[in-house]
This record gives C-alpha cells, sequence and structure tokens, in this order.
C-alpha cells in the first residue's frame, strides 16, 4: 500500500509551497530535456510538446508552462489508461506509449508517454511526456489527410503500448511502431527524449521521497488539490449567477463548404459552473472532430484564465465544472472519426464560443477575436539523400485588441503555445528555402483599439515532389471584433507556381508541388475593440437568466 497521511492538517504551510514548487519545476524540467534532446525541429525549436505530473489515480498535479490543449487533456489520459492498464501491471522502469484519441487523448499525432512512478513497492505518481511527432504514418507525409472520412486513414493508432522496461527499450515493440511512421529515426530519437523525460521526472520525485518522507508528499498532493478546488470554488462564486449563450462557427470541414457551429450554454449557480454542449452540430464528415477531453481542455483553459489566473492548475481546480457533450456530434464523435484537424482548430472555437458566452459578466476581461487557429501548412517529402523529412509549422497571427490597448502582431493566443521555425534551421533541415518574413500590414482589425496585425511568409519548393498540406481556420468567418470593433482580415493561403499562376488554397487540403513553386502564407489580423472614436469605456451588458 502507498503511505498515506491526512491531507489537511500533516504538511505545513512552508512546506506545501516547497513541494508544490519542486513539482511545478519538474513539470517545466521535463518541457526542456525534450526540447534540448529532441531530434525534430517540431520540438527542439518549435516546443510542440507538453509535460505532467499526476497522483496516483491520474489526476493532475504540477505541469509545464507550455500548451493549453495539451494540459487540460492529460488531466484525464492517465484516468483512462488506468482503465485500460491496471496497476497491478505496472513495474518500476516501465515506460508505456499511446495516442488513441478515445483513451484521454486528442488526435494520433499527440503521443503520448507514461512513466509510473513507485515508492514502498506501490505506484505513487505518474510522469507524463507528449510531444506531437512529425509523422504517425497515414496517407500523406505529416499524417494530415483533409480529405479522411474515418480514424484509421489518418495514422497509427497506439493503444497503451510498453516501449520501456527496467532493461531498456523493449525492441520488438519500437520497431513495430517505427515501422509505421516516416522518418524513423528522427522518431526513434523522439521517443528517447519523451523516455528522458519521464526518466528525470521520476529521479526528482525520488529525490522529494527522500527528503521529506513519500507521506508528506503525497499529502501535500491532496493538500493542492483540496486548496484549488476552495479558490476556484470562492472565484465562480463572484460571478453573477445565470445563464450566459456563446457560438462561434468553423469555416467548413474540408469534405463540404458549408460552416459549422460550436455553441454553448453556461450555467453559473453559486459556486459551480456547468458548461452544456448539447446544441453543438452533429460530427462532421472531415477531419474536424474532436474529442469530449479536449471539450473539457478548453473549458478549463477559459474558466481559469477569467476567474481563476493564479489558482493551481489541476485535478481540483477543475472540481467545480462539469462539462456536457452531446454523443454523436462534433465534439463527442465516437472513436471511428477523424480528428486530426479538430485538436487545434475545433479547440479554439469550444474556447471562443466559451469567451462569447461569458462577455455579460465582464468584457473587459476579454479579448477580440484573434489567431485562434494553428495556421498550419506542412510540407513532407525527400531530401537529396533520401530521407524522409517534415516540416510542420503552425502561423501566429494578429492578437485581439482589449479595452485598453491595440492587439499585438503574430502572436499565439489561447489554447496553443508554440514557437516558429526560425529560418535558418528551416533552410538547413529542409529542401525549402524562406523567401519573406514581414508583418501583413493593416490586416488588424478598426476600432477604439485595434487589432494585431499578422504574418506575411513566403516559402520556396526546392524539390522536384513536395507534399503540402493546409489545416487552418479563419479563412471565412474572420476574427471577430468586440464591443463595436471590426474583424481582422481572414487567413490565406497562395501558392504561386513557378510558371507564375496564382491558386489561393483551401484551409484544410493535400496538394503535390515542386521544384520552384512558393507558397505564401498570410496569417490573420486581430479584431478591433469598441466602435473606431467611441469613449474609452465598455458598453453595459444585460445578463441573461
Amino acid at each position: 500500500m502507498p503511505p498515506s497521511a491526512d491531507p489537511v492538517t500533516s504538511v505545513d504551510p512552508v512546506t506545501l509551497e516547497v513541494i508544490r514548487n519542486a513539482l511545478s519545476a519538474t513539470a517545466e524540467e521535463m518541457s526542456l530535456v525534450v526540447m534540448r534532446s529532441a531530434r525534430s525541429p517540431l520540438l527542439r525549436e518549435a516546443g510542440d510538446l507538453s509535460s505532467a505530473l499526476t497522483d496516483a489515480d491520474g489526476h493532475l498535479v504540477a505541469q509545464g508552462r507550455d500548451i493549453p490543449m495539451h494540459m487540460g487533456v492529460m488531466s484525464f489520459t492517465v484516468r483512462e489508461f488506468l482503465k485500460r492498464v491496471p496497476k497491478s501491471r505496472l513495474a518500476p522502469g516501465d515506460v508505456w506509449f499511446l495516442n488513441l484519441p478515445e483513451i484521454g487523448g486528442n488526435h494520433l499525432p499527440d503521443v503520448k508517454a507514461i512513466r509510473p512512478v513507485f515508492a514502498d513497492g506501490a505506484v505513487v505518481a505518474f510522469a507524463v511526456s507528449l510531444a506531437h511527432w512529425a509523422d504517425v504514418g497515414g496517407a500523406v507525409p505529416g499524417s494530415y489527410v483533409a480529405g479522411a472520412t474515418d480514424a484509421w486513414q489518418e495514422g497509427l493508432r497506439i493503444p497503451p503500448f510498453r516501449l520501456f522496461t527496467a532493461r531498456g527499450p523493449h525492441r520488438e515493440n519500437l520497431d513495430m511502431v517505427l515501422a509505421n511512421v516516416r522518418g524513423a529515426e528522427e522518431r526513434e530519437g523522439d521517443v528517447l527524449a519523451q523516455m528522458a523525460a519521464t526518466r528525470g521526472a521520476e529521479e526528482h520525485l525520488h529525490h522529494l521521497f527522500a527528503e521529506h518522507g513519500a507521506g508528506t508528499v503525497l499529502a501535500a498532493i491532496a493538500a493542492i488539490h483540496d486548496r484549488a478546488e476552495a479558490r476556484m470554488r470562492e472565484a465562480l462564486a463572484a460571478v453573477p449567477d445565470g445563464t450566459y449563450v456563446g457560438e462561434d462557427w468553423l469555416d467548413d470541414d474540408a469534405a463540404g463548404d458549408e460552416p459549422i457551429p460550436v455553441r454553448v450554454r453556461v450555467t453559473i449557480d453559486g459556486d459551480r459552473a456547468t458548461f452544456d454542449f448539447s446544441e453543438t452540430a452533429d460530427a462532421a464528415r472531415g477531419p474536424v472532430n474532436t474529442t469530449p477531453f479536449i471539450a473539457a481542455a478548453s473549458v478549463f483553459y477559459v474558466v481559469k484564465t477569467l476567474f481563476g489566473p493564479d489558482v493551481q492548475p489541476g485535478g481540483g481546480c477543475y472540481r467545480p465544472l462539469e462539462i456536457i457533450t452531446r454523443p454523436g456530434s462534433l465534439l463527442d464523435p465516437g472513436p471511428d472519426r477523424p480528428v486530426v484537424g479538430g485538436n487545434h482548430e475545433t479547440s479554439q472555437r469550444v474556447a471562443d464560443a466559451v469567451f462569447r458566452a461569458l462577455e455579460p459578466t465582464g468584457p473587459e476581461r476579454l479579448s477580440a477575436g484573434g489567431p485562434t487557429t494553428s495556421g498550419l501548412v506542412l510540407f513532407g517529402g525527400r531530401r537529396a539523400d533520401g530521407v524522409w523529412t517534415t516540416f510542420y509549422e503552425t502561423h501566429g497571427g494578429g492578437e485581439g485588441a482589449r479595452h485598453d490597448r491595440d492587439g499585438a502582431p503574430v502572436v499565439r493566443v489561447h489554447m496553443s503555445n508554440v514557437m516558429n521555425t526560425p529560418a535558418e534551421v528551416v533552410e538547413a533541415e529542409y529542401p525549402i528555402r524562406v523567401e519573406c518574413q514581414r508583418l501583413r500590414r493593416g490586416s488588424g482589425g478598426a476600432g477604439r483599439r485595434r487589432g494585431g496585425d499578422g504574418l506575411h511568409r513566403e516559402y520556396r519548393v526546392l524539390c522536384d515532389d513536395m507534399s503540402v498540406t493546409s489545416m487552418f481556420e479563419r479563412r471565412v468567418v474572420p476574427p471577430y471584433g468586440l464591443q463595436g470593433g471590426e474583424p481582422g482580415a481572414p487567413f490565406r493561403v497562395t501558392v504561386v507556381g513557378a510558371d507564375g499562376r496564382r491558386r489561393e488554397l483551401p484551409g484544410k487540403a493535400n496538394v503535390r508541388l515542386g521544384q520552384g513553386d512558393v507558397v505564401v502564407v498570410e496569417s490573420c489580423g486581430g479584431g478591433g475593440y469598441g466602435a473606431p472614436g467611441t469613449a474609452d469605456s465598455a458598453h453595459s451588458h444585460e445578463i441573461r437568466r
């Protein structure tokens, strides 16, 4: 049995803070380990990864300063993993990998490494490293299939699979995974980086146990949960009771050209909040569906941002929140539907719908619509030496303005938090040349406060055959203005052929390009705040009950 202690009375406040900060530092160091040791530029340059520690039952305890959509999802991952793999099957030194969306996940490229941490012969915690693999197989390089109509077209589906034991790599299992992805050597390097990050976390936890005693650390974890719950309940109690309704729209699902609604009904009742997405559209034919875990992650992000920015994120923080999704809908489609774009596109629609619903509680807390899209353009092909390369790049845009300032240019907001890949790295690693990078002047929406400008970046293809994938939103439905502000300019990607002909790409497409073709990315501008020329004060809103 694991060590036990009274979670309320047995840890003095100073020791509690020491342990809490040590746990957070451990999670942050995990992310640094992956970035410093991974093979793919997507991880070591862009940082498309996240790290977390959970308690023995899988409830989130500490997280890195990483990506909100990942962090919210990882509050479910271990809990769902334990439904498939009971603790009795785990052993010290194990590292299990998985990517199934239905097991506390999001989409196939985001692969989770889970290491159980033992004390006195029992599982007392888990270290989790999530990394976006640049390729997980599937029909096209990079594993983003715009025309996918089922989950199996999107790549290798990995159920809980033990790739490491105390003796080292489980070579047969690892080889099975690597045989089904492009760029196997790069993937193996990323796998080893994730393993190393979880091993470092395990060592830090053992040091904590040795210094304070395992019982004291576990008591501190329980107290962290309880304190976060109390503070979140206090924050929610300060919000006016009532029902608030909001919606946002996906441009399309790649299979059709009709916008798709995400609708939410938020009920604040004392120190609890319910988020009901039952009126959201039915599951889409194309790859913009997502999981209930992503819907919850988006809600967690909004609530913490608006009402509890200083509350420790984790299991306790989320106890007062209830998230309802309708089976068969865009946010709860079942395991057979494609989801690759829903991870970072539909999650943002969920966040924007909730933000818009809560506007009456205080518009001064909100920003106008921003680049709530990955802005993904993905290049895949072979170098001259025959090695597969996959360049996965997300593009920030103009931040939405706020009541007291203009929006910043070329940032990422809400559910995303990755960096751009420097032009020097792009040109060193891939058969691509960055021809131009500058601000997209004038793309921010007008208003009393103006939205930030987007990005203009051009890529020239330097090989004979290159697969190019687009997966972005805000091309049809632009970033919205707030309180009378005007919308920002929509996202646009244009291909200029070697012959000079131009064609605009859809937001979700797979195309083949050749030597000399140029891809021009113009990311969206942010929405403006307040009607131009109005006084510097937010309009009042009547709360809908």
